[in-house]
C-alpha cells in the first residue's frame, strides 16, 4: 500500500467542502470534471433502460450493441478497424489502465509515461512492482511530449509505452510527426502502447490523430477513452477500450475478477450517447473554447504568470515562478484564504513544480471571480 498514490484533486476537492461547511465561500477549478449536465436523450435512454428490465448482469467485456457501437464509431473518428470483438467495456476508463498495465508490466518492468502527466499512471505502476519512466513535456512547444527523449528511453525493459493526448493536466497534444516517431520506435521494439484519449473529442486546434491508426501499431496499440468527458457522464462510471482481440480477452478475464461487468443500463444509454444527437458534445466544446481563451487572458496579465494556451482538454497549466512562491505553497494560499481550489503542478509528478493546475468546466462568472481572486493573493 506505500506504494499506491492518489489523485490529488479528490483531496483538495475534500479540503475546499470543509471551508464551505465553515460558511466560506470557494470557486472549484481543481476537479476535472464538466459542469454540464449529461444531455436529456442520453438520460431518457438510461431511463428507458431500466424501467425496461436492464437491471441484471452483462456479458463481462460488454453488451455487444455497446461493443458494436464502439467500433464503429473509433473506426469512423480515429480511422482504425475497429471491430466488437477487440473492444472491452468497464465502470470508468482507469480500469483499463489499471488492467493493462497488470497484464503486460512484471516486477522491474519499466513502463514510460508523460511527466507532468495523471497522477495515476505512476500511482499504478509503482503498485505492482514496475518502474516508472518519467518522460518530459516541453512547455517552449505548447507542452508537446518529447518524443526524442521517449524514443531515447525505450529499452531492453521496457514493456509499456503509455501517451495521453489532449494532455491532463497541460491541454498539450502529440504532433501526428511525433506519433510516426513513437510508432517507429514501438514497432521497433515490440512495445505495446496505451494511448489514452479520453480528451479526444474536446479539441480546439484541428483534428485528433491516433497513434492506433499508424499503419504496423495494429498490434501494439490499446487506445483507452469513455464517456465521462466527451458526454458529461463522470456519474455513470462508463469507459472503454479497444485493443487487439486477444488483449480484449485478458482484460475481459481480469474485469470478471474485479467487478463482474459494467452496469448494463449505463452501456444501454451510451449506445445512445454514440449514436444518437452529436450537437451538445460541439456545444459544449465551443463554450469550453470560449472559457479557454478568458481564463489563459486573464492569467496571462497577472504578474509573475505565463500561460500556454492549451490545444484541448479543459484544464491550463500556467508556469508560476515569477511570483516566487513553490506551487504547493501558492495552491495552499489559493485555497485559504483565497477561496480558489486549483492543484499544484508536483501533483502531476516532479516536472510539474513551478505550475498550477486549473480547470476551467466551470461557469465563466465563476472563472472571471476567480481571476479576480488569484491576482488579489498574488499581488499581496
Amino acid at each position: 500500500m506505500a506504494r499506491l498514490g492518489t489523485e490529488t484533486a479528490f483531496e483538495v476537492a475534500g479540503r475546499a467542502r470543509a471551508l464551505e461547511a465553515q460558511g466560506r465561500n470557494v470557486i472549484h477549478l481543481e476537479i476535472g470534471e464538466p459542469d454540464f449536465d449529461t444531455p436529456a436523450h442520453i438520460v431518457d435512454a438510461g431511463v428507458a433502460a431500466l424501467r425496461g428490465g436492464a437491471t441484471h448482469y452483462g456479458p463481462a467485456a460488454g453488451i455487444p450493441e455497446l461493443r458494436e457501437a464502439v467500433a464503429e464509431d473509433s473506426t469512423r473518428r480515429r480511422g482504425i478497424k475497429a471491430t466488437p470483438e477487440m473492444v472491452v467495456v468497464t465502470p470508468g476508463a482507469k480500469p483499463i489502465m489499471f488492467f493493462v498495465i497488470l497484464a503486460l508490466v512484471d516486477e522491474g518492468d519499466e513502463v514510460l509515461y508523460p511527466n507532468p502527466g495523471f497522477p495515476i499512471y505512476e500511482s499504478m505502476i509503482r503498485y505492482i512492482g514496475g518502474i516508472p519512466v518519467p518522460v518530459r513535456l516541453l512547455e517552449e512547444k505548447a507542452f508537446t511530449l518529447d518524443v526524442g527523449q521517449l524514443c531515447d528511453r525505450v529499452g531492453p525493459k521496457t514493456r509499456l509505452i503509455i501517451l495521453n493526448y489532449p494532455h491532463n493536466p497541460t491541454g498539450g497534444v502529440i504532433p501526428e510527426s511525433g506519433l510516426r516517431a513513437i510508432a517507429e520506435v514501438a514497432t521497433r521494439h515490440n512495445v505495446p502502447v496505451l494511448s489514452d484519449e479520453i480528451y479526444a473529442r474536446i479539441l480546439y486546434d484541428g483534428d485528433h490523430k491516433s497513434i492506433a491508426a499508424i499503419p504496423g501499431m495494429e498490434s501494439l496499440a490499446i487506445v483507452l477513452d469513455g464517456f465521462s468527458k466527451t458526454y458529461a457522464m463522470t456519474g455513470w462510471r462508463l469507459g472503454y477500450g479497444i485493443m487487439p482481440a486477444p488483449m480484449a480477452q485478458v482484460v475481459a478475464k481480469l474485469q470478471i475478477n474485479a467487478t463482474s461487468c459494467t452496469s448494463t443500463f449505463s452501456q444501454k444509454a451510451a449506445v445512445q450517447a454514440l449514436r444518437g444527437d452529436q450537437s451538445p458534445v460541439e456545444a459544449m466544446v465551443a463554450e469550453f473554447r470560449r472559457r479557454r481563451d478568458v481564463i489563459v487572458d486573464g492569467l496571462r496579465a497577472i504578474p509573475g504568470f505565463t500561460c500556454v494556451r492549451p490545444r484541448g482538454a479543459f484544464y491550463v497549466f500556467p508556469n508560476i515562478t515569477g511570483t516566487g512562491y513553490g506551487s504547493r505553497a501558492l495552491a495552499d494560499k489559493l485555497l485559504d484564504p483565497g477561496g480558489v481550489a486549483c492543484l499544484g503542478g508536483t501533483s502531476f509528478g516532479e516536472f510539474g513544480e513551478g505550475h498550477l493546475r486549473f480547470s476551467f468546466a466551470n461557469s465563466m462568472e465563476n472563472i472571471q471571480e476567480a481571476l479576480r481572486r488569484i491576482a488579489s493573493v498574488v499581488g499581496q
